[in-house]
């Protein structure tokens, strides 16, 4: 046998050690009742941030972070990607189902198990009217109401990454923008 087919061999088996090791650990966790912890989630995201914007002083992290932080909420708020928004639901409808912790709220559990900020109420509004088959002058009423809304949410999100700019050097904005936090 060959070094390459050896080694072909030797990752190949790797690989599938490997892969058969995560699933089974998988299958020995509860369905939704994993180790995910949001806020230990944000603290290494904003851990990150920092290390990677190399700021070493506390005072101007803090002033970073805020701003970050209003960054993410702004955007939280703006549906993802434009794509199916409300037909993605999960079964039973509504909007109120349930984060990894298993605690219902305003959050909507999106495919892959995660979730996902609650929706304007002007997109479920006009969910519920595509749904019931609304007149189409209902329709349109509710569309402009969710175009104003988002928006008026976009403002918020530009004025944010302005705010975020205005602190950052130009490696930092660079940076900031390689993480899709500034445009």
């Amino acid at each position: 046998m060959t070094t390459v087919a050896k080694r072909i061999l030797l990752l190949t088996a790797f690989a599938a050690t490997v892969l058969t090791s995560g699933t089974i650990q998988a299958q020995n966790q509860p369905r939704g009742k994993g180790n995910f912890d949001p806020a230990q989630f944000q603290q290494r995201r904003m851990d990150m941030y920092r290390e990677q914007l190399d700021v070493k002083d506390d005072a101007e992290w803090k002033l970073i972070a805020d701003r970050i932080t209003k960054v993410e909420e702004a955007r939280a708020v703006l549906p993802r990607g434009g794509g199916f928004g409300g037909f993605g639901r999960t079964q039973g409808g509504g909007g109120g189902g349930t984060d990894p912790n298993g605690d219902a709220g305003g959050k909507r559990q999106r495919g892959g198990g995660r979730t996902t900020s609650a929706p304007m109420p002007e997109q479920d509004a006009l969910q519920k009217a595509i749904e019931a088959k609304a007149p189409a002058d209902e329709i349109k009423a509710k569309l402009e109401r969710l175009r104003e809304a988002r928006k008026a949410a976009e403002a918020v999100l530009e004025k944010a990454q302005t705010d975020l700019k205005e602190v950052l050097s130009a490696r930092q904005e660079a940076v900031a923008v390689m993480f899709g936090l500034l445009k």
